[in-house]
């Protein structure tokens, strides 16, 4: 299924139900009082947040959303049933825009509820409208419409820490070994097209996919997925040792993120030198020197090192836990 991180829709609360004119029967009288039921309520819209990046896919064939309306009157002054409420499902770092009105809410939190539309009360039945000159009423009143307006949802994910860096930087391999992700891995740029959620002890870890170049000018990947990184509270910068001049990279992707928000550059960092199987402990050596300026927690690792990953561990576990 693909990802989806923004939708536009339409959604309407349910109308309430009409009033209706019905009349009391009752033995031995020829002329019973009124006795007709209100409407019911139309159902109330809710969007509630819950931990799945994937649920907005679920949604792309759908562009209307509805609330039951609500039932008409019933005899004997008894009120139509109300329409069920309506409640949307969307992941936690979703933003919902009211596009007539331009009110954003935030869902940041899992399990968090918030009310975006109201139903239509019902109508009167002919039993509101009984009086001294009009004990024999006929009047009754249709329900109220429910609200109704057009949604733009949009998905910043929210997570504790986001893995950065060119493609073919290691941060799939790296997620995959941190946790159990199961992250798409290629040695092509772009294989990952979305982004992937790890859990690493507690901590949520999100591979964004890999910049590039003029990303916050809208080239590659870059500026669709640039706002995954918002919300981290940390940024795990993965470099690959495979690049010949390792600040050029680092200076790249920076430039990248204060071009998009200049917020970002201020987030919290790390660096992490990736595939140091591929070069000699001289060359690492240089490389760690080149950027030890720019970053003071700069780590580097190999997939195919266990004792690097385990020391990685321990240590990313520290820095997330302070953060």
């Amino acid at each position: 299924m693909a990802f989806i991180d923004e939708l536009k829709i339409h959604i309407k609360a349910g109308n309430g139900g009409r009033g209706i004119v019905s009349w009391l029967h009752e033995k031995g009288k020829e002329y019973g009082g009124p006795a007709g039921g209100d409407g019911g309520f139309g159902g109330t819209v809710f969007v509630r947040a819950v931990r799945d990046i994937g649920v907005l896919a679920k949604y792309r064939h759908e562009k209307e959303f509805r609330a039951e309306n609500g039932e008409s009157g019933k005899s004997k002054s008894m009120h139509g049933k109300s329409g069920d409420d309506l409640e949307i499902l969307l992941p936690v770092g979703s933003l919902v825009t009211n596009l007539s009105t331009k009110k954003t809410i935030e869902l940041l939190k899992e399990g968090e509820k918030v009310k975006l539309l109201n139903g239509g009360n019902g109508g009167y039945g002919n039993e509101h409208f009984k009086g001294s000159k009009n004990i024999r009423p006929q009047e009754w009143t249709p329900g109220k419409p429910g609200e109704e307006a057009d949604f733009f949802i949009e998905l910043r994910l929210v997570a504790d820490a986001g893995l950065i860096g060119l493609p073919n930087a290691g941060k799939s391999s790296l997620l995959n070994e941190l946790s159990n992700a199961n992250a798409k891995v290629g040695s092509y740029q772009f294989t990952t097209l979305e982004p992937n959620l790890g859990d690493f002890y507690g901590h949520i870890i999100a591979d964004i996919p890999g910049l590039i170049e003029g990303a916050s000018e809208g080239k590659g990947l870059g500026h669709k997925f640039l706002r995954h990184i918002e919300r981290t509270k940390i940024l795990l910068h993965c470099i690959s040792l495979e690049n010949e001049n390792v600040l050029d990279v680092y200076k790249t992707i920076r430039e990248e993120l204060s071009a998009y928000s200049p917020a970002l550059v201020d987030k919290p960092e790390v660096i992490i030198l990736t595939k140091t199987d591929t070069v000699s402990p001289s060359e690492l050596a240089k490389k760690r020197k080149q950027l030890s300026k720019k970053c003071k927690n700069i780590f580097s690792v190999s997939i195919v090192d266990d004792e690097s990953l385990k020391k990685f561990r321990k240590d990313l576990s520290g820095i997330l836990k302070k953060k």
